[in-house]
């Protein structure tokens, strides 16, 4: 934690579809430099969460404050140009589009073709594989490099908070390993604050600062990720043991 002043903070949020309440009164806090997990069953609200964040569902009730502003009124196509970028499950990429075009969409809203230039090929050091796809469609990419591309593409906002929902879906291990050693270098030598959705709990919590325990949308738990790791209550429910 670099300082005591959250740069994204949750206040009694409550979101809905329709008559369903996905998630009731969460409050969470995320501090500049952490990665944060958010885990929890399938339908706990892990993704419903991340989607009022940024802007995709707009709360019923509560606040989103982001960098010491209150977000939850906000477009979603406002906050990329803020420093918040979202990489959402199933990747959500432009099979039609090369690689290298599915990046320039990243930084589309940026007017700064030396930094576009200087983010790219610091994606591509990131991504090997996607500077020898780079003029492959989109499309035509396995789903772990799909998945690289989306966090590529992210990464050319220049994000101070990324949000990542279920990054490791439907991924072989060695590909997960690949991207979550990604999500590291981000954080450490890039400095990116990085909210973490995933379903694979195990796999989260020991890539983690802290974490929140989502259950039928209501938060249960928050602890750092060790104490979570060492709680035989979690360790049952969704480690597996």
């Amino acid at each position: 934690m670099t300082n005591n002043t959250p740069i994204l903070e949750l206040k009694g949020v409550t979101s809905a579809y329709g008559r369903i309440k996905a998630i009731r009164e969460v409050s969470l806090k995320v501090y500049p430099g952490e990665v944060v997990s958010i885990i929890g069953a399938n339908g706990a609200g892990k993704s419903t969460t991340l989607m009022s964040i940024c802007g995709v569902l707009r709360p019923e009730e509560g606040e989103v404050w982001y960098d010491g502003r209150r977000i939850d009124g906000l477009a979603a196509d406002l906050l990329p140009p803020r420093g918040l970028c979202q990489v959402p499950e199933g990747r959500r990429i432009f099979p039609r589009l090369t690689v290298e075009e599915n990046l320039d969409m990243g930084a589309f809203f940026r007017s700064d073709p030396e930094g576009i230039e200087h983010d790219k090929n610091r994606v591509f050091q990131l991504f090997p594989i996607l500077l020898e796809r780079r003029r492959q469609q989109g499309g035509t990419l396995s789903g772990g490099e799909q998945q690289m591309l989306a966090m590529g593409r992210a990464l050319m906002g220049r994000p101070r908070l990324l949000l990542l929902d279920e990054p490791s879906l439907g991924l072989a291990p060695l590909i997960v390993q690949q991207i979550f050693h990604i999500i590291r270098e981000i954080n450490e030598s890039d400095g990116v604050t990085v909210v973490l959705v995933e379903q694979n709990a195990n796999l989260a919590l020991k890539n983690s600062s802290r974490g929140y325990v989502l259950e039928t949308g209501n938060v249960i738990m928050e602890d750092s990720a060790a104490a979570l790791l060492a709680n035989p209550a979690i360790r049952k429910a969704y480690l597996g043991e």
